[in-house]
């Protein structure tokens, strides 16, 4: 499975950016798809998580409210939508896929996109 991501770039506090992430192979009503984000100096952590066969969503408390997570099936491709961005939103964001919900928000998903950098200047 490939993950590819992209949509990263820079943009002023309180602007918006959405990132894409197309799986490579078909996606399973089981599957877990997700975003975790790594900023310089910091460990990598949790964003947000879906499951893609009814969709139900889970957030990080830094970002409820602010980024949604949605999910095309028809494209299967996973979309991080990311309103009113902060400086402290700077980071790698990379998809993630697996099947096992827990090992998906603990960071051991089974597979890993390449990341794709966001940027936001104060």
């Amino acid at each position: 499975v490939q993950l590819q991501a992209s949509g990263g770039g820079l943009v002023q506090a309180g602007g918006s950016l959405r990132l894409s992430c197309a799986a490579s192979s078909r996606t399973f009503s089981s599957a877990v798809m997700g975003w975790f984000r790594q900023a310089p100096g910091k460990e990598r952590e949790f964003v947000a998580a879906i499951r893609w066969g009814v969709g139900r969503t889970y957030y990080a408390d830094s970002v409820k409210g602010r980024f949604t997570i949605s999910r095309s099936t028809a494209e299967n491709t996973v979309y991080l939508q990311m309103n009113r961005l902060q400086p402290e939103d700077t980071a790698i964001y990379f998809c993630v896929k697996g099947t096992d919900w827990d090992k998906v928000m603990t960071g051991k998903a089974d597979h890993w996109g390449q990341g794709t950098l966001v940027t936001v200047s104060s």
